[in-house]
Protein backbone atom coordinates (compact mmCIF):
# COMPACT_ATOMS: atom_id res chain seq x y z
CA UNK A 1 0.00 0.00 0.00
CA UNK A 2 2.85 2.38 0.85
CA UNK A 3 4.50 1.51 -2.46
CA UNK A 4 1.29 2.47 -4.28
CA UNK A 5 1.13 5.81 -2.44
CA UNK A 6 4.72 6.53 -3.50
CA UNK A 7 4.12 5.27 -7.04
CA UNK A 8 1.17 7.60 -7.80
CA UNK A 9 3.15 10.87 -7.36
CA UNK A 10 6.00 9.39 -9.42
CA UNK A 11 3.59 8.53 -12.23
CA UNK A 12 2.07 12.04 -12.11
CA UNK A 13 5.54 13.60 -12.04
CA UNK A 14 6.61 11.40 -14.96
CA UNK A 15 3.51 12.40 -16.97
CA UNK A 16 4.20 16.09 -16.33
CA UNK A 17 7.85 15.62 -17.35
CA UNK A 18 6.80 13.85 -20.57
CA UNK A 19 4.34 16.66 -21.33
CA UNK A 20 7.02 19.30 -20.76
CA UNK A 21 9.59 17.51 -22.89
CA UNK A 22 7.14 16.64 -25.68
CA UNK A 23 5.56 20.09 -25.71
CA UNK A 24 8.89 21.88 -25.73
CA UNK A 25 10.19 19.69 -28.55
CA UNK A 26 7.01 20.24 -30.58
CA UNK A 27 7.37 24.02 -30.22
CA UNK A 28 11.03 23.83 -31.26
CA UNK A 29 10.11 21.80 -34.37
CA UNK A 30 7.41 24.30 -35.35
CA UNK A 31 9.66 27.32 -34.71
CA UNK A 32 12.37 25.74 -36.87
CA UNK A 33 9.81 25.02 -39.60
CA UNK A 34 8.93 28.74 -39.60
CA UNK A 35 12.63 29.68 -39.83
CA UNK A 36 13.11 27.21 -42.69
CA UNK A 37 10.09 28.60 -44.51
CA UNK A 38 11.46 32.12 -44.14
CA UNK A 39 14.79 30.93 -45.53
CA UNK A 40 13.02 29.43 -48.54
CA UNK A 41 11.44 32.82 -49.27
CA UNK A 42 14.93 34.34 -49.07
CA UNK A 43 16.26 31.75 -51.52
CA UNK A 44 13.59 32.60 -54.08
CA UNK A 45 13.91 36.35 -53.56
CA UNK A 46 17.68 36.03 -54.03
CA UNK A 47 17.05 34.10 -57.24
CA UNK A 48 14.80 36.93 -58.46
CA UNK A 49 17.38 39.47 -57.29
CA UNK A 50 20.08 37.72 -59.35
CA UNK A 51 17.90 37.49 -62.47
CA UNK A 52 17.00 41.16 -62.54
CA UNK A 53 20.37 42.60 -63.67
CA UNK A 54 20.33 40.30 -66.70
CA UNK A 55 16.78 41.28 -67.53
CA UNK A 56 17.53 44.98 -67.06
CA UNK A 57 20.61 44.82 -69.28
CA UNK A 58 18.62 43.09 -72.00
CA UNK A 59 15.89 45.74 -71.85
CA UNK A 60 18.34 48.67 -71.56
CA UNK A 61 19.59 48.23 -75.09
CA UNK A 62 16.07 48.69 -76.42
CA UNK A 63 14.67 51.25 -73.97
CA UNK A 64 17.45 53.75 -73.36
CA UNK A 65 15.00 56.54 -72.47
CA UNK A 66 13.39 54.60 -69.58
CA UNK A 67 15.84 55.92 -66.95
CA UNK A 68 13.22 56.23 -64.15
CA UNK A 69 12.28 52.58 -64.56
CA UNK A 70 15.86 51.41 -64.13
CA UNK A 71 16.25 53.63 -61.07
CA UNK A 72 13.15 52.03 -59.51
CA UNK A 73 14.58 48.57 -60.15
CA UNK A 74 17.85 49.63 -58.49
CA UNK A 75 15.98 51.05 -55.48
CA UNK A 76 13.99 47.84 -55.12
CA UNK A 77 17.16 45.73 -55.24
CA UNK A 78 18.78 47.97 -52.61
CA UNK A 79 15.73 47.71 -50.35
CA UNK A 80 15.84 43.92 -50.60
CA UNK A 81 19.55 43.87 -49.79
CA UNK A 82 18.97 45.92 -46.63
CA UNK A 83 15.85 44.07 -45.42
CA UNK A 84 16.29 42.11 -42.19
CA UNK A 85 12.79 41.46 -40.81
CA UNK A 86 10.00 39.52 -42.50
CA UNK A 87 8.01 42.78 -42.79
CA UNK A 88 10.92 44.58 -44.47
CA UNK A 89 11.46 41.63 -46.80
CA UNK A 90 7.78 41.67 -47.69
CA UNK A 91 7.85 45.39 -48.47
CA UNK A 92 11.06 45.04 -50.51
CA UNK A 93 9.65 42.04 -52.34
CA UNK A 94 6.54 44.01 -53.23
CA UNK A 95 8.70 46.91 -54.46
CA UNK A 96 10.63 44.45 -56.60
CA UNK A 97 7.46 42.90 -58.03
CA UNK A 98 6.12 46.35 -58.93
CA UNK A 99 9.40 47.34 -60.61
CA UNK A 100 9.42 44.09 -62.56
CA UNK A 101 5.84 44.62 -63.74
CA UNK A 102 6.91 48.01 -65.08
CA UNK A 103 9.98 46.50 -66.72
CA UNK A 104 7.91 43.83 -68.46
CA UNK A 105 5.34 46.47 -69.51
CA UNK A 106 8.09 48.54 -71.13
CA UNK A 107 9.38 45.45 -72.88
CA UNK A 108 5.93 44.90 -74.37
CA UNK A 109 6.36 48.17 -76.30
CA UNK A 110 9.39 46.76 -78.14
CA UNK A 111 8.42 43.88 -80.46
CA UNK A 112 12.04 43.06 -81.31
CA UNK A 113 12.85 42.82 -77.60
CA UNK A 114 9.87 40.55 -76.98
CA UNK A 115 11.22 38.30 -79.74
CA UNK A 116 14.75 38.32 -78.31
CA UNK A 117 15.62 34.78 -77.21
CA UNK A 118 17.62 35.91 -74.17
CA UNK A 119 14.77 38.15 -73.01
CA UNK A 120 12.22 35.38 -73.49
CA UNK A 121 14.35 32.95 -71.49
CA UNK A 122 14.86 35.47 -68.68
CA UNK A 123 11.17 36.29 -68.63
CA UNK A 124 10.31 32.59 -68.36
CA UNK A 125 12.82 32.11 -65.53
CA UNK A 126 11.38 35.12 -63.75
CA UNK A 127 7.85 33.82 -64.14
CA UNK A 128 8.87 30.48 -62.60
CA UNK A 129 10.64 32.29 -59.78
CA UNK A 130 7.56 34.39 -59.05
CA UNK A 131 5.51 31.19 -58.74
CA UNK A 132 8.08 29.75 -56.34
CA UNK A 133 8.03 32.96 -54.29
CA UNK A 134 4.25 32.77 -54.02
CA UNK A 135 4.43 29.13 -52.93
CA UNK A 136 7.20 29.91 -50.41
CA UNK A 137 5.16 32.74 -48.91
CA UNK A 138 2.14 30.46 -48.62
CA UNK A 139 4.22 27.74 -46.95
CA UNK A 140 5.71 30.30 -44.57
CA UNK A 141 2.29 31.63 -43.59
CA UNK A 142 0.95 28.08 -43.11
CA UNK A 143 3.93 27.31 -40.85
CA UNK A 144 3.42 30.53 -38.89
CA UNK A 145 -0.27 29.74 -38.46
CA UNK A 146 0.48 26.28 -37.01
CA UNK A 147 3.19 27.65 -34.76
CA UNK A 148 1.14 30.63 -33.53
CA UNK A 149 -1.87 28.40 -32.87
CA UNK A 150 0.27 26.13 -30.71
CA UNK A 151 1.81 29.07 -28.88
CA UNK A 152 -1.65 30.45 -28.09
CA UNK A 153 -3.60 27.26 -27.27
CA UNK A 154 -3.85 25.87 -23.77
CA UNK A 155 -1.87 24.02 -22.38
CA UNK A 156 0.96 24.72 -24.84
CA UNK A 157 0.58 28.44 -24.15
CA UNK A 158 1.90 27.77 -20.64
CA UNK A 159 5.01 26.10 -22.04
CA UNK A 160 5.41 28.79 -24.69
CA UNK A 161 5.35 31.46 -22.00
CA UNK A 162 7.74 29.56 -19.75
CA UNK A 163 10.28 29.05 -22.52
CA UNK A 164 9.71 32.41 -24.26
CA UNK A 165 8.31 31.12 -27.55
CA UNK A 166 6.86 34.27 -29.16
CA UNK A 167 4.31 34.53 -31.93
CA UNK A 168 5.71 35.10 -35.42
CA UNK A 169 4.58 37.66 -38.00
CA UNK A 170 2.82 36.59 -41.17
CA UNK A 171 4.22 37.54 -44.56
CA UNK A 172 1.76 40.20 -45.67
CA UNK A 173 1.10 42.00 -48.90
CA UNK A 174 1.13 45.80 -49.23
CA UNK A 175 -2.25 47.51 -49.48
CA UNK A 176 -1.38 48.55 -53.05
CA UNK A 177 -1.05 44.90 -54.08
CA UNK A 178 -4.52 44.11 -52.65
CA UNK A 179 -6.33 46.61 -54.88
CA UNK A 180 -8.06 45.31 -58.00
CA UNK A 181 -6.01 45.37 -61.18
CA UNK A 182 -7.33 47.56 -63.98
CA UNK A 183 -7.21 45.84 -67.34
CA UNK A 184 -7.54 47.88 -70.54
CA UNK A 185 -7.94 46.48 -73.99
CA UNK A 186 -7.11 49.13 -76.59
Amino acid sequence: MIALILLIPLIVLGAVALFLIGGYNALVVMRNRVKNAESQIDVQLKRRYDLIPNLVETVKGYAKHEKGLFENVSKARAAWSNATTIAEKGKAGNMMASALKSLIAVAEAYPTLKANENFMMLQEELSGTESKIAYSRQFYNDSVQSYNTSVEQFPMSILAGMFKFAKQDFFETDEVEKKPVKVKFD
